[in-house]
């Protein structure tokens, strides 16, 4: 009997064991099987110096979790709560808690974009950037002109813009290294800074990749005979440092004396008028070989090329009749 008493005994305990891991395990379970309650993707932004119960927090008000101490036990059952790492993080929707875990605790930040087009000038740069939430931009000074790379740039939440200049210059300055140790014999210029500035002459004179080395060869062709360059471009860039003009150029603007009128001023401008692209920079350091002297648009969106100032001005006649159609 005694026997029998405690064998019963000793079932019903193991027996309660049993259902009580088995309960154990399946809220285990379900806590790390959670998915986030949001139906959109979500950023969930982790400060430095966050707790683990404070980043909890942030997931229950983004919807990650319905709980906040569902985020802190799965944190726990997978031993990763002193691995949560600052930053944000993409969290997609239905998400489970163990992926969100995982993510930030190796670190998986989310990266914003920014898209730098060819031919912007620092201004304009500057406006984009400051449109692209998640900068911060402390400590910034406006970077020298035709200094930028163009291109698409990721950057982390709260990365500094000084930061993110600093790359695009570096980025420029490891293709400039390269393209100048194969540049053409015979350029009209000596140091890389004047090929960038030429290159951002010939970046906002064309935006067909197919005449770049056509206009590079007219402006080195013109630079070589002592002649000015004439280019509208920096005519306006002398008036608005950067910004657009918004208007046609006039007669009185290409009398302006700003240091960057190319119709007044023989040889390059002081600095470059944009950021060139890396199409343009080749064209400059390898232009075409031909002997034009002279472009003008000739309403297709691209432009007539001569090497006369007769065959020119005929060209010009023809560009200023379609204009006067057009209007």
């Amino acid at each position: 009997m005694i026997w029998n008493r405690f064998f019963s005994t000793f079932l019903l305990a193991a027996c309660g064991l049993v259902l009580v891991a088995a309960v154990f395990f399946g809220v285990v379970r379900h806590t790390l099987d959670l998915g986030a309650l949001s139906q959109e993707p979500q950023y969930l932004y982790i400060e430095n110096g966050d707790s683990l119960r404070g980043i909890a927090r942030k997931a229950r008000d983004l919807g990650l979790v319905q709980r906040s101490w569902h985020f802190v036990l799965a944190a726990r059952l997978l031993g990763q709560e002193t691995q949560l790492r600052a930053g944000e993080y993409s969290i997609n929707p239905r998400a489970g808690l163990r992926d969100i875990i995982t993510k930030i605790a190796a670190g998986d930040v989310h990266y914003r974009k920014v898209v730098v087009p060819e031919g912007m000038s620092v201004a304009q740069v500057e406006s984009i950037l400051l449109a692209a939430p998640g900068l911060v931009w402390d400590g910034y000074e406006p970077p020298v002109e035709g200094s930028l790379l163009p291109e698409t740039y990721y950057f982390t939440r709260d990365e500094k813009v000084s930061a993110l200049i600093l790359r695009m210059q570096e980025n420029l300055q490891r293709e400039l290294d390269m393209l100048w140790e194969n540049r053409a014999a015979d350029l009209p210029f000596d140091t890389k800074e004047e090929a960038l500035i030429l290159a951002s002459i010939v970046e906002k004179e064309t935006g067909q990749a197919i005449e770049r080395p056509l206009v590079a060869a007219v402006f080195t062709n013109r630079l070589k005979r002592g002649m000015r360059l004439q280019s509208d471009p920096t005519v306006v860039y002398g008036i608005t440092m950067g910004e657009p003009l918004g208007r046609r150029l006039t007669l009185a603007d290409l009398k302006q004396d700003t240091g960057y009128n190319t119709y007044r001023t023989g040889g390059l401008p002081p600095t470059a008028i944009a950021n060139p692209g890396l199409g343009s920079i080749v064209a400059v350091l390898s232009p075409a070989a031909v002997k034009y002297l002279y472009f003008v648009a000739d309403g297709t969106g691209g432009h007539a090329f001569a090497t006369s100032l007769k065959e020119h001005n005929r060209n010009v006649a023809r560009w200023r009749r379609i204009r006067a159609a057009g209007q």
